[in-house]
């Protein structure tokens, strides 16, 4: 409808599309939140399936960065995927949290990984989620400031430095658990 727009009466539109997107006030029903804050409370840390499904992470502050760009220097019409071409599989990034929490709030009496706990993976769940950024790099000169290591350490020092923020949410219904098993 947007392109039909564009096409029809010449209304300048901007798509994006990006790629999973974490960081500080992430509501904690995503991955990253609910293991960080399952860690933290010393609860099971689930991952679907073997964890083998794969997904690009792209760091919330480099998302804003490149809608702004795409605001200031996209052109009308373009569609422009964002993606933080920093591909993991869930469980390698579960275990780079985990490694993250173990160097700045180590836990008493073992790793965080030991508390890695394999659920049912959910129906229809994609084996790789990424998009090619190359139109935004190439035409724009845009591309992610951060590893997925580095958004991840300073999304785990968040977390650990906001605690007033996230902790009023652990008592809402659903919270710490993945969302999408089923009924």
């Amino acid at each position: 409808m947007v392109r039909a727009w564009h096409k029809t009466y010449g209304l300048p539109v901007l798509l994006t599309h990006c790629s999973n997107n974490y960081g500080p006030y992430q509501f904690p029903e995503k991955l990253i939140p609910v293991i960080i804050l399952n860690a933290l409370a010393e609860k099971p840390l689930p991952i679907y399936g073997d964890g083998g499904n794969i997904r690009d992470w792209l760091y919330v502050e480099d998302h804003a960065d490149a809608l702004l760009l795409v605001l200031e220097k996209g052109a009308p019409g373009s569609s422009y995927n964002i993606g933080g071409e920093n591909e993991r599989t869930n469980l390698e990034l579960v275990k780079t949290v985990c490694d993250i929490l173990d160097r700045l709030s180590p836990r008493n009496g073992g790793r965080f990984s030991d508390l890695i706990s394999f659920v049912t993976d959910r129906p229809g769940h994609d084996a790789r989620y990424a998009i090619d950024p190359s139109r935004i790099r190439n035409e724009l000169g845009w591309h992610p400031t951060l590893t997925v290591e580095q958004g991840l350490e300073k999304t785990v020092r968040w977390y650990l430095d906001n605690k007033t923020w996230w902790s009023p949410l652990l008592y809402r219904a659903s919270i710490g658990q993945r969302l999408g098993t089923g009924s």
